[in-house]
């Protein structure tokens, strides 16, 4: 679910990152409401719902956080060993054949060879010996920071039933606020991207309640 980065400006997570963990831990918290039958649903029913979803959330978040650390350290490992194969072992052409790989895919595509070998020379001659891969502080927060916002994330949909005894009434709620939460969420990443942001806002409504409803008819 994350994507890890190099280069975060000095920022732990991207708004990118930050906004899709909060969508998937959503979604997950929501496919517990979606199961609760507000027409049967007792006291009981409800807690081992809420129960249910921060067990989830908090597993997930967890693995989550692991995967975010090994992405980054499988992602510095790879430029590492790009870095010194193109110091030991590649031909000119093949050099700028590796880099035209790594690079963003429009940006690989109208990138010239001389602009492909300005890349080879300058990463020749300022890299020095690659450094091995390591992760540092920064890496563990942004993996902590994975971990909450997947767990936070089922607050605003678990809150309605902390507040009303009413099942039907707390799910309404619930979704209402989830819904809300998605296209916000939408909202921030066409802002991010200089999208539309009402139109990705309602999309990404539209498209996380066909998800949640997707993933508890696949037994999710």
């Amino acid at each position: 679910m994350a994507r890890p980065s190099e280069d975060r400006r000095n920022r732990i997570l991207d708004p990118v990152d930050r906004v899709t963990e909060v969508i998937f831990g959503l979604l997950m918290a929501m496919t517990f409401v979606g199961t609760l039958s507000v027409a049967t649903a007792g006291r009981e029913d409800v807690r081992l719902m809420l129960i249910a979803a921060f067990g989830c959330n908090l597993a997930w978040g967890l693995a989550d956080a692991v995967m975010y650390v090994l992405r980054i350290w499988t992602e510095r490992t790879r430029n590492r060993n790009l870095i010194a194969f193109l110091q030991k072992d590649a031909g000119a052409e093949e050099g700028r054949g590796l880099i035209a790989d790594v690079l963003p895919p429009r940006i690989a595509k109208v990138a010239n060879t001389e602009v492909l070998e300005l890349l080879r020379q300058r990463l020749l001659g300022d890299s020095g010996e690659p450094d091995r891969a390591r992760l540092g502080g920064m890496d563990f927060l942004g993996a902590l920071g994975v971990f909450l916002l997947v767990v936070l994330a089922t607050f605003p949909v678990v809150i309605p039933f902390l507040l009303t005894s009413n099942a039907a009434l707390a799910v309404r709620a619930s979704n209402l606020v989830a819904l809300l939460l998605l296209f916000v969420a939408g909202w921030m990443l066409a802002r991010h991207s200089g999208g539309n942001p009402w139109a990705t806002g309602i999309a990404l409504a539209i498209v996380g309640t066909a998800l949640m409803l997707g993933i508890i008819a696949l037994g999710g």
